[in-house]
């Protein structure tokens, strides 16, 4: 059974990063979990900085260690928590920092929002929740701002929406969707997306009948997504399987908002093997539009 042990929070004190805190809260709350709150900074250090031609070299003081955490005891206590965080003042790069974290206190789920205190309207290529998202350890939890509010209801996950193309990597999602379900006594999608042969090419020629190869082409998908699932019990949840034609991200987020999905569970490697730090991926693309939030998880790691 998957069980969160360890949970990493950074937050960045945005309104986006708030609402993460407390997913990350009541998720630590839920599985009995110690969570750990990070703020990073660049520095503690007094820094020069020249002024103008002919002005004097002025000494900066940046903002104290004490002021950081006192703010993080701020955050938190506008929370549910009902364990005492860990809290974490670090300075340094951000994201080297937050993974190097996650590796320090052994996390086994980081939690982030995908909007930083700039405002972004979306995420950018090498912001922090991406580059993130490429580097963690461990599966990370991206909260949207349109996510729900926080409350004293625990954080479970009534019906899982799972991206399926056959990687390791949504093969290992898949296993997280299940389970995650389960305990919640919920329901789970999986959902495979043929992006080849799309509708709008003709469906018959003189030489080849694409029509027929589509139909052959849906009616495998949708075997083998009903394989990956014919040994789990259903009496716990209900298990659909579905077969869409599309552009893959295109077509998650429609089901995501079809079915009131409240979860996305993915894998963060395509079936070629393609990561999701290149541009476009649709991981990448789901985590910055999705309205709920998304479980990256990643393949097993080669030895």
């Amino acid at each position: 059974m998957i069980e969160f042990t360890r949970i990493l929070c950074p937050i960045d004190f945005s309104e986006s990063s708030l609402r993460s805190l407390d997913h990350a809260a009541a998720l630590a709350d839920w599985y009995k979990a110690q969570l750990t709150v990070l703020h990073v900074v660049p520095t503690f250090e007094p820094m020069q900085v020249r002024g103008d031609l002919g002005e004097p070299i002025q000494v900066v003081n940046p903002v104290a260690r004490e002021q950081v955490l006192d703010e993080l005891n701020r955050a938190v206590q506008r929370t549910t928590a009902s364990a005492t965080p860990t809290l974490t003042a670090a300075a340094g790069d951000t994201t080297k920092t937050i993974t190097d974290q996650a590796l320090s206190i052994g996390a086994d789920l980081i939690v982030m929002g995908t909007h930083g205190r700039r405002g972004f309207k979306r995420l950018l290529l090498g912001s922090v929740t991406e580059t993130v998202l490429h580097e963690a350890p461990c599966p990370v939890l991206t909260v949207p701002p349109r996510a729900g509010a926080a409350s004293s209801e625990p954080v479970v996950f009534k019906h899982v929406l799972c991206p399926i193309d056959f990687s390791p990597s949504s093969l290992q999602a898949l296993g997280f969707a299940l389970d995650l379900a389960r305990q919640a006594n919920g329901r789970v999608t999986l959902i495979h997306a043929l992006e080849w042969l799309s509708e709008d090419i003709p469906r018959t020629s003189m030489r080849f009948d694409t029509e027929a190869f589509r139909q052959s082409l849906a009616e495998d998908a949708t075997q083998r997504l009903r394989s990956l699932v014919a040994d789990e019990p259903r009496t716990w949840a209900e298990i659909e399987t579905v077969v869409v034609y599309g552009r893959a991200y295109r077509e998650i987020l429609r089901m995501a908002e079809t079915k009131g999905s409240d979860l996305i569970v993915m894998g963060a490697q395509g079936s070629g093997g393609v990561d999701l730090a290149l541009f476009g991926s649709s991981t990448q693309q789901v985590v910055r539009r999705a309205a709920c939030p998304v479980l990256t998880v990643r393949g097993l790691r080669q030895s």
